[in-house]
């Protein structure tokens, strides 16, 4: 961790995490609401205010006010730990999954701190993965407006009694102060069909989010001129070198897909387990069936034997 590392009460701060050799963070959609449950459960327990928050299959964006730098790193180093533990029973591994330290740098002025909401909001949309970037999930940027974007409103007379059961678990948990687990959201997914697995995806994030909206939206007056700003923005961030492995990032979808409908793997995440050889075998038939560029099945894989 930077000793250096500065940031002011009332200022916001453009936090960053990059893993170690490019590596996936997310395979599914248990993955990335694990990490934020795990997010929204811990932040709170800090004086810390979130504006912006984008999970990319490989890195992390945070747009974060805290009262301190104690508060901000604190935060930080909580949030990690949780969730690198996680993930490591998940994926069967072991160690640090994150660069260290992470990366943070304060937004002095209202206009630094619009260039960072919108290049968060819109780092799905450099990436190719959707147009417009209230299309992108898991920058939960129109669950501003909406506490079902992505589905069509939970109906109590309809809904299958799984889909009524794995609701009920959430909001427990919720209640109780407590994120979400791979296996248990296997759990709760186990049953439901298509169009029910997007409405508990929905319903969990708005119950577990955090994101104070109305603070980002004051650096525009409303949120139709803050979405105009994001769609009429595209760029880099000046205080960040991020660079980015191929063209589009919807080539790891699209990896996860390949693998799973034609039983090459039951579970995506064991993947990172497999031997050399094995990986190789999966390297050149993805490398046969994908777009994706060497690096970028590289980092899905795991794989740091410098293919």
């Amino acid at each position: 961790m930077r000793h250096n590392r500065v940031s002011y009460r009332g200022i916001l701060n453009h936090c960053y995490q990059n893993t170690i050799d490019g590596k996936l963070i997310f395979y599914t959609e248990s993955d990335f609401l694990v990490y934020f449950t795990v997010f929204c459960t811990i932040v709170p327990k800090y004086r810390v205010k979130i504006l912006g928050l984008c999970l990319m299959y490989d890195h992390v964006h945070k747009s974060m006010i805290a009262e301190s730098t104690k508060d901000l790193y604190a935060c930080s180093q909580n949030v990690t730990s949780v969730f690198v533990k996680e993930h490591n029973i998940t994926l069967g591994r072991k160690g640090s999954l994150f660069r260290k330290p992470f990366g943070s740098v304060p937004k002095y002025g209202d206009k630094k701190a619009r260039s960072n909401l919108i290049y968060v909001a819109n780092n799905p949309v450099e990436r190719k993965m959707v147009e417009r970037a209230e299309q992108y999930r898991w920058n939960f940027l129109a669950y501003a407006v909406s506490d079902h974007p992505f589905s069509e409103p939970v109906s109590t007379h309809t809904a299958s009694k799984y889909l009524l059961w794995a609701i009920k678990t959430a909001d427990k948990k919720h209640e109780n102060g407590e994120y979400l687990t791979n296996p248990l959201l296997q759990t709760m997914f186990k049953h439901l069909k298509p169009k029910e697995k997007e409405q508990l995806i929905d319903h969990i994030i708005n119950r577990y989010n955090i994101i104070d909206y109305s603070a980002a939206i004051r650096f525009w007056g409303s949120y139709e001129k803050m979405l105009a700003a994001i769609h009429a923005t595209t760029g880099d961030e000046h205080d960040l070198n991020e660079i980015f492995v191929g063209k589009n990032d919807n080539v790891y979808p699209q990896m996860t897909s390949i693998l799973l409908l034609t039983n090459r793997a039951k579970d995506i995440h064991r993947i990172i387990g497999l031997t050399a050889d094995e990986k190789i075998s999966l390297f050149n038939y993805l490398q046969g069936k994908t777009s994706a560029q060497p690096k970028q099945i590289a980092k899905y894989l795991h794989f740091s034997s410098g293919i």
